[in-house]
């Protein structure tokens, strides 16, 4: 597992400047209409990121505030800066979304008008080669979110059981080679640990027959996937941050998400529906008896996407979908 002190070195910049954390966001016109923005709402943002689509909500306010969100050091010290410029109304909080309840709570803040969440790994982190996400460049094995966290992807590859790597491999990456690639993984860690990218995937590229060369993507790309997935627990905290959310919304608030890959969206999708649901009493039964009520209406029945031109200016957009749930 990486040392504390190697995380300080990746994270440092010469002169104490900030990294460049270049960041194009996605959806923006289509977020900032789906949120259905007031000047003087209350909006928290669970991702800020490189504060691309934070910057664009904050800037339509007047006597409103925006809650900045985010579990990664670095986003929070550039998001920091970047809206330094709005004064009060953005404040930037270290916290993960799935703790919004909490943060709320804490600034005695009892609804919010809009909330918006940007799932998955950033540009930044990608193209940030000591992080670990990337199968392109050779890093150690990392890939945690928040580089505090105790367990990193090495932890993972090097320890954790041959069943529970195929599982994790199979269904957070849907990789129909689960098996062979943990078999693999397994058998080179008993000769040394697995400590960076690039043996991984040369390990991962050992099981394909011709070593992935007739695929359509990297060979590497859906083990990465799992394994950063498993890392941040990503998929686990959808549903119940979902409800949270919308606890946490006044009548009439609304809550975007944008994904980018199926399971992601198919998480979102579940947890919007179970709560547009209304009475679950059988059909036959002449009157309700459940006294469930339906607690938000879903504005976007299909997953909105990226426009043409959208996708020439930011091909990372390719993969985004938004949904959108309003508060009843």
């Amino acid at each position: 597992m990486s040392t504390m002190n190697e995380l300080n070195r990746a994270n440092s910049q010469p002169g104490g400047e900030l990294p460049q954390f270049s960041h194009k966001p996605v959806l923006l016109e289509e977020v900032l209409d789906a949120l259905s923005l007031r000047e003087d709402g209350m909006f928290l943002d669970g991702t800020v990121g490189g504060a691309g689509h934070s910057s664009a909500i904050a800037s339509k306010l007047t006597t409103g505030k925006l809650i900045a969100l985010d579990r990664d050091d670095t986003a929070i010290a550039v998001a920091t800066e970047r809206l330094s410029r709005f004064g009060d109304r953005a404040e930037v909080v270290k916290s993960n979304f799935c703790d919004m309840a909490k943060v709320c709570r804490d600034k005695d803040i009892e609804s919010l008008d809009g909330i918006l969440l940007d799932l998955g790994v950033s540009s930044h982190q990608l193209d940030t080669p000591e992080r670990g996400f990337s199968y392109v460049h050779d890093a150690p094995l990392d890939m945690r979110m928040d580089r505090t966290a105790p367990m990193d992807a090495a932890y993972v590859v090097n320890n954790y059981e041959r069943s529970e790597l195929i599982r994790i491999i199979r269904d957070y990456g849907e990789e129909k080679l689960a098996v062979r690639i943990a078999d693999k993984i397994c058998k080179r860690r008993e000769e040394r640990p697995i400590e960076r990218t690039g043996e991984l995937v040369d390990i991962i590229r050992s099981a394909y027959p011709d070593g992935g060369r007739s695929l359509k993507h990297h060979p590497a790309m859906r083990t990465f996937q799992a394994i950063r997935i498993e890392v941040n627990g990503e998929l686990e905290i959808i549903g119940r941050t979902v409800k949270d959310a919308v606890n946490l919304l006044a009548p009439g608030g609304r809550l975007a998400i944008i994904t980018f890959h199926s399971l992601e969206d198919r998480a979102v999708k579940e947890a919007f529906a179970e709560l547009a649901q209304g009475c679950t009493c059988p059909r036959d039964f002449p009157i309700c008896v459940c006294g469930k009520k339906p607690q938000i209406k879903i504005v976007s029945k299909k997953p909105i996407v990226s426009s043409a031109e959208e996708l020439k200016e930011n091909p990372r957009a390719h993969s985004a979908k938004l949904r959108v749930a309003e508060k009843i």
